[in-house]
């Protein structure tokens, strides 16, 4: 029996069921106990602005989202971050293709991301530190690991990590250390797991890097970012002018990015801080096609504004992730898509129905809420299982049907359980107004200049946490809103 975090003073609430999560580090399910509560902090790997986002994509987006919202739904205070990676090997080489500088090729998949965001209604990252903007915090970890002897300058002009020297290297993704090539080195930002090297944390600038403006000035020679070394340096940047720590509550993002990314980010992090760096790392599976992952290496990629210009139901591609766990791939495909659209309306009708119930009392319809409660509540302590959450809220809908069908009381409280679980943020923070207005302070002019371009719409507003910080304010959707959204509350 655990009592939950958001018991106000002199009240404790208890629950038999507490949050675990499956740690990719572990390979274990482990009962979620971040550094410190309420507080967590939260970071996942954003896009890759090169091209649109596309929806496998964005399957891992909606996985950390569902994450996010439980999360503050459950009481705590989150400090969510997610970077914007726009410049890498790939942006430099789309840009130069395109004919333009880094910026120019990619502000318009940035502007398109976050309209992605607003129509699949993510809820917005508190910030969102773009890698090229970050070359100074990135500059300073690379001198720290020059400083502590895992780095050395190779004698093409860029500066490499030695693996060999970091002996727990491969934990993550369970790399056979045999397989280590000491002092073989690769440039790339993308590499085999059967083939681990020392990797490129400053890559000497080449001369399509100074085409696009992908090239900086540094103690250790003038050049640009490797991949790996942006997240380390942006989330350890952003959760210690927030929340002055040195290690993340949780870190995610997909399948693909736990070797070499996050093995590489790891062994980065912890050299320069002496500290684990996360807690707790989670990943989502792919997205498939006909059982193939959804890639635009292999052109099979659908993305969120083709849905949109489809007139495709957000609310029905958020039930269709749903209903598959995050840790299982998930074969996407139109008649899928099709029938979550038919559940989606199902959902809006047992709604209408409930609306235009005036029965009240504790008659079987509260019980079905009860027992609803209890069990959407037990399916997303266990490792976020969404399509259990989903099987919950579904038979509410059949027994509710029956119910009302008889005749029975309690209309109030079953419609009132299909909502809390979407209203309790805004009920939450506005029990504390007073600390909305602290939050910013927090977080510097950098990470302010960078509201402008979050994801809109009915989201929690609100700037990076204090030490043990507060909600950022929240708004209640309006009718209209509520009205659109069928199943916020298990997507």
């Amino acid at each position: 029996m655990t009592a939950r975090v958001d018991a106000p003073a002199g009240r404790s609430y208890v629950s038999a069921v507490t949050l675990s999560l499956h740690n990719t580090l572990t390979r274990r399910l482990e009962p979620f106990q971040p550094l410190a509560p309420p507080r967590v902090t939260l970071y996942t790997c954003g896009p890759t602005v090169w091209n649109y986002a596309h929806i496998g994509n964005f399957r891992t987006f909606l996985f950390e989202d569902l994450l996010r919202r439980y999360l503050e739904f459950s009481g705590y205070d989150v400090f969510h971050i997610m970077n914007l990676t726009d410049v890498d090997d790939r942006t430099i080489k789309a840009a130069a293709a395109a004919g333009k500088r880094l910026e120019q090729h990619t502000a318009p998949f940035v502007e398109a991301f976050f309209a992605d965001c607003d129509y699949l209604r993510i809820r917005k990252a508190h910030v969102y530190p773009r890698a090229t903007q970050s070359v100074p915090a990135m500059v300073r970890l690379v001198q720290r690991l020059l400083d502590a002897g895992v780095a050395y300058r190779g004698e093409d002009g860029s500066v490499y990590y030695a693996i060999a020297k970091f002996p727990t290297y491969g934990r993550l993704s369970q790399l056979d250390r045999r397989e280590i090539k000491v002092g073989a080195r690769v440039a790339s930002d993308e590499y085999a797991k059967d083939d681990p090297r020392d990797f490129a944390l400053w890559k000497k600038a080449d001369p399509i890097d100074e085409q696009v403006g992908a090239a900086w000035d540094a103690p250790f020679g003038r050049g640009r970012p490797g991949w790996h070394l942006e997240c380390s340096a942006m989330s350890l940047d952003q959760i210690g002018k927030c929340c002055h720590a040195e290690t993340l509550d949780i870190h995610a993002g997909g399948v693909d990015l736990i070797f070499p990314h996050h093995e590489d980010e790891i062994a980065q992090s912890e050299v320069a801080t002496g500290k684990p760096f996360a807690r707790y790392w989670l990943h989502g599976e792919f997205l498939n096609v006909g059982g193939t992952k959804m890639s635009k290496r292999f052109g099979n990629f659908l993305t969120a504004r083709d849905l949109r210009e489809q007139g495709v139901d957000a609310a029905a591609v958020r039930l269709l992730f749903s209903q598959t766990h995050y840790r299982k791939a998930l074969d996407f495909s139109d008649e899928a898509l099709v029938a979550a659209g038919q559940g989606v309306k199902r959902l809006g009708e047992f709604r209408e129905r409930l609306l235009r119930e005036t029965g009240k009392g504790e008659g079987k319809l509260a019980v079905l809420a009860t027992k609803f409660e209890a069990d959407f509540r037990a399916a997303l302590d266990d490792d976020l299982n969404a399509p259990r959450a989903c099987a919950a809220l579904f038979e509410l809908v059949h027994a509710g049907n029956a119910a009302l069908d008889a005749g029975a009381g309690g209309a109030g409280a079953a419609r009132g359980a299909r909502y809390q679980v979407r209203d309790r943020l805004s009920r939450r923070a506005r029990r504390r107004p007073e600390r909305a207005a602290r939050v910013r302070g927090a977080v510097r002019a950098g990470a302010r200049r960078q509201r402008g371009t979050r994801c809109r719409g009915g989201r929690r507003r609100g700037g990076a946490r204090r030490p043990g910080g507060g909600d950022g304010g929240a708004r209640r959707p309006s009718h209209a809103q509520a009205a659109r959204t069928r199943v916020r509350a298990v997507g």
